[in-house]
């Protein structure tokens, strides 16, 4: 990548005269530096704190999208799924013989990272064009001290990696992760981090973003003071297997999702089979030298601990009634894939099986709250509580409102059991926080200590942009004010098509039925009340048959329904675009397209 005479020249005044740069070359508007796909920009002049330099900016549009082939002979279906967790129509194509243009998205992104892959694609990095005799310039030189400096951004957010040293202030607020996250290896090296979120490593999107922001070089003595500092050993090298029928996104941390064929095969999904979303290596260690296993409680009000009890897995079972709920679970990021038809978005690119359903065995938390002297509502408020915060053994965060928990009809449970054996490794042994009717990350896996508090948790996981929608105009973050976004509790109404599958290509004959089949699901326990499917892209629509945990109590649904159709294809159609969009107890339907409720994340 070409470099500017103005990254070189980082010294004196905080060594800002990158960011000085970038904000020339946007201009004095306080939108971002990053423009969408079809701006092109063009800066004669950028004046730096010593001299007026000459530059010439230019973007480079993200890749073309591919185009699906077609298949000769007899008249076939061609189909791919258009969805998102956020809740719009999902959306299949079929065709008869014609070539049928599909979205190809290459997954580029990197979900709870340290320096994001996604960011490519979606949004423009400027490039800057220089004379041979300026490309000739050695960088400066920088040692950790300096780096050391500039640890907050009103310094510039400095890192170092490799022999490299960026300045990534720029950066900070649209880092999936969240602005916490990253601000942990302000002034440092990343390498250490990496080895944590290794799907960095590698990741050519990462150097490509990285490259943009180079200011210099570091010093040779310090590049090989922090390789001999670096603990090169695997922190994944014990984890539990992972089911090879699982389709794998990242190996460390793990993000697996269950292929559509394997989907709909049981209601109830098999432990190897359940959808796998860490954020961290699995704790091994920690949750295998808790003997006894031991969960915390407090009670921490104004950052002031007022109560603090231990219970031991034993006591759970011991001293209170063992509870059983299905509740099905689906990870915040499910069916991304299908927003970035309509626009690249910042995160792993999960089609539609980052979603599980299985049987839960353990106490229900409001009954532990009952044992330390919280019983009704009242008790809270009078106390000032309002959230309950989950901690785990791998350091993940997240809370939920004490209303859910106090619920009585709210099921929130402290399990120990998954379908009547012990909990995995994988999902969270020995103990897992299960808040059915929301989001999974909320499910807190190997839980360690839970805390009442008057505050919601401070992680990227609760305050940072991982888990919080914002408006479809919104292509990044820097001047959105993240913290001030609610996060997501429960999940809105959606429905998917399973079969056919996404590009599965199928032989069908004029007026016998195209049999079509998927799940359904709504977040706070609404009921699924009807599923419509189309195969004129909505025109007219059938009702499907309700199978599978239809027969929940519609308010208190906290398993998703199976649902199937069988529509005659039409005759003289050379394609078929298939359309299904849920309804729910409270009445609220999915959008029919994905393009009003695009995220950024």
């Amino acid at each position: 990548r070409e470099r500017t005479m103005a990254t070189r020249m980082v010294v004196g005044e905080a060594g800002r005269s990158l960011t000085r740069s970038l904000q020339h070359w946007r201009g004095a508007s306080s939108s971002s530096i990053l423009a969408p796909a079809s701006a092109a920009v063009q800066a004669a002049q950028t004046q730096t704190p010593t001299e007026t330099l000459p530059r010439k900016a230019r973007v480079t549009a993200p890749a073309s999208r591919s185009y699906g082939g077609t298949r000769g002979g007899k008249e076939q279906v061609k189909s791919f799924s258009e969805s998102v967790s956020r809740g719009y129509a999902s959306s299949s194509s079929a065709t008869a013989g014609r070539r049928v243009p599909f979205p190809f998205t290459k997954e580029v992104s990197a979900l709870g990272a340290f320096l994001a892959a996604g960011f490519v694609g979606s949004t423009l990095v400027p490039e800057v064009a220089h004379t041979e005799e300026e490309k000739k310039k050695p960088w400066p030189v920088f040692t950790r001290d300096d780096v050391a400096k500039h640890n907050k951004e009103s310094e510039g957010v400095w890192i170092i990696h490799g022999s490299k040293v960026y300045d990534i202030t720029e950066f900070v607020q649209n880092h999936p992760g969240g602005v916490s996250k990253i601000m942990l290896a302000a002034g440092k090296s990343v390498e250490p981090f990496w080895q944590i979120y290794q799907q960095h490593l590698g990741n050519q999107a990462v150097q490509d973003i990285l490259g943009e922001l180079q200011v210099g070089e570091l010093d040779a003595k310090d590049v090989a003071g922090l390789a001999e500092e670096l603990d090169t050993s695997d922190p994944y090298s014990k984890e539990p297997p992972t089911h090879p029928a699982l389709s794998v996104h990242y190996s460390k941390p793990v993000n697996a999702e269950i292929p559509p064929t394997l989907l709909m095969d049981s209601w109830i999904t098999p432990n190897d089979l359940w959808y796998v979303r860490h954020h961290h290596p699995v704790p091994v260690a920690a949750i295998d030298a808790s003997s006894p296993m031991e969960l915390t409680m407090e009670v921490c009000l104004g950052g002031k601990l007022e109560k603090s009890e231990t219970i031991t897995l034993e006591d759970l079972k011991r001293k209170f009634k063992k509870r059983e709920i299905v509740a099905t679970m689906q990870c915040g990021g499910n069916r991304r894939s299908g927003l970035n038809g309509v626009d690249d978005t910042k995160g792993t690119s999960w089609d539609v099986g980052a979603i599980s359903n299985a049987k839960w065995g353990g106490v229900l938390l409001k009954d532990v709250l009952s044992h330390m002297g919280i019983h009704e509502p009242e008790d809270a408020e009078k106390r000032g509580i309002k959230h309950v915060q989950f901690e785990s053994h791998d350091g993940m965060t997240a809370s939920i409102p004490i209303e859910k928990v106090l619920n009585p009809y709210g099921d929130v449970l402290v399990a120990y059991e998954m379908n009547g054996v012990d909990i995995p490794k994988s999902h969270g042994y020995p103990l897992r926080a299960i808040v059915p009717g929301v989001v999974g990350v909320r499910n807190v896996k190997w839980l360690k200590s839970i805390t009442l508090s008057d505050e919601e948790s401070k992680g990227p996981w609760q305050r940072g942009m991982n888990y919080k929608v914002f408006s479809p105009s919104v292509k990044d973050l820097n001047t959105v004010d993240i913290a001030s976004v609610p996060t997501i509790q429960e999940q809105p109404v959606q429905s998917v098509i399973v079969s056919p599958q996404d590009r599965e290509t199928i032989e069908i004959v004029p007026g016998e039925d195209i049999d079509i089949k998927g799940y359904a699901w709504s977040g706070g326990g609404r009921g699924i009340i009807r599923v419509d499917v189309s195969i004129d892209s909505g025109k007219n629509w059938h009702t499907a048959q309700l199978k599978e945990g239809s027969e929940q109590n519609p308010s208190k649904a906290w398993a998703w329904t199976f649902w199937e159709v069988s529509i005659p294809a039409p005759e003289g159609k050379e394609k078929v675009d298939i359309v299904c969009k849920a309804t729910d107890y409270a009445h609220n339907c999915q959008p029919e397209t994905p393009a009003s409720i695009w995220n950024l994340r």
